[in-house]
Order: C-alpha cells, then structure tokens, then sequence
C-alpha cells in the first residue's frame, strides 16, 4: 500500500498513520535526506529479523549486514552509542545532516543488532518525515537503504512498490528523492576516519585517516 505524504510539511494524520504500521510490527518505506529507507521500530524483535531477511534476500547481503538508527538528535544516540565529549562536539556540528556516523554501540541497542557486531550506524536526517515518525514513534527506526539487487538506489515510491511491495506492510510516498549516499564516518577509534564521502559536505573537517570498510546498509 502506498501512501502519499507532503514531504516538507507531513500531515500529522498520515504521521500517526505511519507509526501506527511500524509499532504493529511493519515495515515502511520512507523518504530520507539522501535516500529512500526501508524501516521499522528498533524494539520490535520480529520486525528487526524481518527487516534482515528482506536484506539478505533482496540485496544479496548477509542476514547480519549491519543496519543503522534514525534518531530524533544527540539526546537519543547517546542511549545507544558510546559519546565522548570530542565526538559529540564534532557530531553537533553536522547534524541534522546527510552523514552517518559508526560508534560503539551501548546496552540499548536490541541484542538481535548486537550479535554480530559491537557498533551501531546512527543518523539524523535533515528530512521532515523521518524525524517526525521518530519523534512520535518515541524511539529509532532501524533502517536499510531501498536498492536494487544491482546496488542502484531507488528514488521513487512506485519502483519501490514493484520490487519490495509484497515484503513490506506500508511505503511513503514523499515524491522523488535524488538519491546519493550519506557520507559515512567512524568513531570507533582514536578519532574521526572517512569511511565514504557522499552528499554531506566534509570541507573544513579533519580526520584520521580514509579508509575503505564496511559501511552501513542504510544510506
């Protein structure tokens, strides 16, 4: 089922009609500041493994591939990451914003995303729809990026029905999203290290080094 939203002002019913799918257990499709997402509520266990299978069976990825958190601000990824003080002051400066940043994840984070890996991806999207379904949701969304088997990201509601419609319980339709990936960065070290550079804008920041790693499904 496809449901139409405005995607700069979102109205509060279809809001409410979101959340109301995701704390039943569903998963969403939604626009973000860099991509559509595919979702659900990060405390709902069932959700979550449905959530990876779609990603293992759909993206030719494995059922532990990592998925990252939409959260409402800094207040709510400290319940699940690991913060220090350089980290917060570097974060506050970017969001919300196109980047995602990989830290080390805290007891809050649902131990069927804690199973194979220690770190968790958090994001707070510059985008009004996802962070008014967090804020009346109450708590993260964990999401994917909506691709094809081929890698190539979906930037329409319709294409997306085509292909995950029959795995999913609700997509948002926010209109056309030029998709491009957020810029990855990681703190799970001695400091700052470029993991991939997308459409955040990284002029004027410092980092360790620049790798090539594993990045996080959702973009």
């Amino acid at each position: 089922m496809i449901v139409q939203i405005d995607p700069k002002h979102p109205q509060p019913r279809r809001i409410d009609q979101i959340v109301d799918v995701l704390r039943d257990g569903g998963l969403v499709a939604y626009p973000t500041d860099t991509v559509y997402g595919i979702g659900c509520d990060v405390h709902n266990h069932d959700a979550i493994v449905r959530l990876k299978r779609l990603v293992s069976d759909l993206k030719d990825a494995p059922e532990h591939a990592p998925l990252s958190f939409i959260c409402r601000g800094m207040s709510e990824i400290s319940e699940y990451a690991h913060i220090d003080d350089q980290t917060y002051r570097f974060m506050k400066r970017l969001l919300p914003g196109p980047y995602t940043f990989i830290l080390e994840a805290t007891k809050g984070v649902p131990s069927v995303m804690r199973k194979h890996r220690s770190t968790v991806g958090v994001r707070v999207p510059d985008h009004p729809v996802p962070i008014q379904l967090v804020e009346r949701l109450r708590h993260p969304i964990a999401t994917t990026s909506a691709a094809t088997r081929d890698g190539e990201l979906i930037a329409d509601p319709w294409t997306l029905e085509d292909i995950y419609g029959h795995a999913l319980d609700l997509v948002v339709d926010g209109d056309y999203v030029f998709p491009e990936p957020s810029t990855v960065i990681d703190f799970t070290g001695d400091g700052p290290v470029l993991v991939r550079e997308g459409k955040g804008d990284i002029q004027g920041l410092e980092f360790v080094e620049v790798v090539a790693g594993e990045e996080p499904t959702a973009d």
